[in-house]
């Protein structure tokens, strides 16, 4: 019974221990992060979320101007005839 109770502290212990270590192993991490002051990489991010909303919206245009003047007139066309009962 002795032994059970002591390996059971044991075991307690080194969970304390290994939680604490692991509560300042990342409190240090996030102290070196949020000291970082270099910026490194953000204006690269900036560029190409530009880069790829710009031409996002030029490829979008684009294909609002083929649905527009090529799909829409068809598809207009088709219905009037297919709704056309006189002929």
């Amino acid at each position: 019974m002795a032994n059970f109770i002591r390996n059971t502290q044991v075991k307690a212990m080194t969970s304390i221990w290994t939680a604490k270590q692991k509560a300042r192993e990342l409190a240090g991490r996030t102290k070196e992060a949020l000291a970082n002051r270099e910026g490194q990489g953000t204006l690269d991010v900036a560029i190409t979320v530009l880069i790829s909303i710009v031409l996002g919206a030029l490829i979008l245009a684009g294909l609002y101007l083929i649905v527009d003047s090529t799909v829409l007139p068809t598809i207009t066309q088709r219905i009037k005839d297919m709704f056309d009962y006189a002929g």
